[in-house]
């Protein structure tokens, strides 16, 4: 008996927006050919095209790029959910900067992207038992994008990361979905304890440029931070903290802080 087969070519329209995208990019500015064909069009699929680009970012002299590469594209293999991360955090970054126009431009362009997915496979391979492994992953995006996230904190999706300059996000430290934060923020502890000693970031949690929130403490779901502030205590779902130390000052004045974008302190403040 005849066996057939049917060829089932998968469809990924994000994939397909992302590659028309380069291709414009190519055509529009010719002299960026030769790295936009080898971070996106030589790739067919996102998590091949992203292998190689934490590959290229966090390669060395003491780790090769195809070690590299090879170590994150079995990442991708053992844990699919790598990659819905990958997709949520790239919708996020689309939806919430205003400065990026194109899907392909977080992957291209923007290290908060890319220093959050070199985090996730860092983490992968913390909970996999290959903490020596995770601990370099940790140098490298320290050293290549100035963020520190240590490999066994634990991060949802829908993550933006505006400008990643001086980020730090410590090892007991969680942080929900649809949470966005700017530059300068640390997640941090408040003495030498080494037991659970970082913030719990809620839900959809907004955290503006230069904040500070220390201590194992919790941040309600959909709460807003000011920038420049130092939070020492726990912040109810749906407020607005700023000062030093923070306090309360109102409500987040919307259902969704994070997704708006929104760091305006209202007038009563």
């Amino acid at each position: 008996m005849t066996e057939f087969r049917t060829n089932i070519t998968s469809i990924d329209p994000i994939w397909d927006q992302i590659s028309e995208e380069a291709k414009r990019a190519v055509a529009e500015e010719p002299l960026i050919g030769g790295f936009v064909h080898a971070c996106i069009l030589h790739h067919k699929s996102i998590e091949k095209a992203l292998s190689y680009r934490i590959a290229a970012k966090l390669a060395s002299n003491e780790m090769s790029m195809v070690v590299v590469r090879e170590i994150v594209e079995e990442a991708y293999l053992k844990s699919p959910d790598l990659i819905d991360a990958a997709r949520a955090d790239l919708s996020a970054v689309y939806d919430r900067d205003p400065s990026c126009h194109r899907l392909v431009q977080p992957i291209l362009y923007f290290k908060g992207y890319q220093a959050v997915q070199s985090y996730r496979v860092a983490h992968f391979l913390w909970i996999e038992g290959h903490k020596d492994l995770a601990s370099f992953f940790q140098m490298r995006v320290s050293e290549i994008f100035g963020v520190d996230i240590h490999p066994a904190a634990t991060i949802g999706k829908g993550i933006m990361i505006d400008h990643a300059h001086s980020i730090v996000i410590g090892e007991t430290s969680v942080v929900g979905d649809n949470v966005s934060m700017l530059h300068s923020v640390t997640l941090g502890g408040t003495g030498k304890e080494e037991e659970d000693r970082h913030p719990k970031i809620g839900n959809g949690v907004l955290i503006g440029a230069g904040a500070k929130v220390l201590g194992n403490i919790r941040i309600g779901d959909c709460s807003r931070i000011a920038a420049g502030s130092v939070v020492l205590d726990e912040v109810p779902a749906c407020k607005t903290v700023a000062g030093i130390p923070a306090q309360i000052v109102g409500e987040a004045g919307c259902d969704q802080p994070a997704v708006s974008m929104n760091h305006m302190l209202g007038k009563d403040y």
